[in-house]
């Protein structure tokens, strides 16, 4: 990814930081660190081990700090608040010397971020930014209306809206499409649905597409926790309450693998899955296993792959550089405002996987394997 890099200089604890660009490498003291910070602890707090890509991040962090001498102590929490909020106090309690933290709920943790400023702990927000509390010092994630972006873009394209330069064919219209969204206390959420949106409106506005439901508001759209129960059962509701009289649901938008299997499950339940009444285009994202698998077998049709060995490497470097004196390097200064301050962010890209490009870009580059993925 070509970008223009900026560089955030941390002054010792105590002082404040000033924001400075350059177009250098990484570099100079931006922390209290060095020799001391040997064997360092650091905590790494994941969500939940019910999806399988935080399974995958937590591993590979831990993985990437051990190489690098550190002490790791990695919680998942179950998707419970309290017990992630817990977690997070425990490790500060611990002697952590850097906090990497992906949040169920980014503005739950803003006593325990208070008490690691105190501290003098570094946080690092891992893929769902912390809000609400000026104690985050890095972020690191995809670019999240770009991921949403191309679900619209790759659902209009699924749909023959868009063909595969991108370009408008013209000889759609009157498609039936339904909206869902992410959960409402994960910040990522809002920008994968603005992306979307933006993409899709203009094609609502000119009848190519219509929700049949009316449901076009993020808060309507919304899946609390992105649980594929939720996601199923308002599927089903949806069918029954929009689509009862004959007409059948052309496309969804969905924002998550996960949710777009409980979406799938709810269709096939419907009748849709043969060859008279064929799955709709169904978008996704995270690229896990179950989900490629079902787009290779011609259900699910994309989904947005991250490449989350990509976010752990990024990660483990910041809080290496932390701990060793160094500035972390970033790419985005003006994006991701917290509510109290912009953290400074290195974003990473995301690409858009269907069948047609799986092998190459899941299996060639060594995320799965072709058994992984029978």
């Amino acid at each position: 990814m070509k970008t223009k890099k900026f560089f955030v200089g941390v002054a010792a604890i105590g002082l404040a930081f000033s924001l400075a660009a350059c177009s250098g490498g990484r570099g100079g003291s931006g922390n209290t660190g060095g020799d001391d910070n040997k064997g360092a602890l650091v905590g790494v707090a994941m969500p939940t081990k019910v999806s399988e890509r935080w399974i995958k991040d937590g591993n590979a962090v831990k993985s990437d700090l051990e190489k690098k001498g550190y002490k790791v102590d990695l919680e998942y929490a179950d998707n419970k608040i309290p017990t992630q909020a817990q977690q997070v106090s425990n490790m500060i309690t611990k002697g952590a010397k850097v906090l990497i933290v992906a949040s169920i709920d980014g503005g739950s943790l803003s006593d325990q971020l208070d008490a690691a400023a105190k501290a003098g702990i570094k946080v690092i927000s891992y893929d769902r930014l912390l809000t609400g509390n000026k104690n985050v010092d890095y972020y690191v994630s995809f670019d999240n209306y770009k991921v949403g972006v191309d679900q619209a873009t790759s659902l209009l394209t699924g749909l023959g809206v868009l063909d595969a330069d991108g370009k408008k064919t013209g000889d759609k219209k009157g498609l039936n499409i339904e909206l869902f969204a992410g959960s409402p206390d994960d910040n990522n959420a809002t920008f994968f649905f603005n992306g979307a949106m933006d993409t899709l409106k203009p094609y609502i506005a000119d009848g190519t597409l219509i929700v049949g439901s009316g449901q076009t508001g993020f808060t309507q759209a919304a899946t609390l926790q992105w649980d594929p129960a939720t996601a199923k059962a308002r599927m089903q509701n949806l069918i029954a309450k929009s689509y009862s009289g004959g007409k059948n649901v052309d496309g969804v938008l969905s924002p998550y693998d996960g949710i777009s299997i409980g979406i799938i499950s709810a269709l096939q339940g419907a009748g849709y899955g043969t060859s008279s009444k064929p799955l709709p285009v169904i978008t996704g994202q995270d690229a896990e296993a179950a989900s490629v698998k079902s787009i290779i077998a011609g259900e699910q049709y994309s989904t947005i792959y991250k490449d989350t060995r990509q976010l752990a490497t990024e990660s483990v470097t910041m809080a290496d550089d932390l701990l060793t004196g160094k500035t972390p390097e970033v790419n985005d200064t003006k994006t991701y405002d917290n509510k109290v301050k912009v953290v400074p962010t290195f974003l990473f890209q995301p690409t858009v996987v269907t069948k047609d490009n799986y092998k190459k870009v899941l299996i060639d580059s060594g995320y799965y394997t072709e058994a992984d993925l029978k």
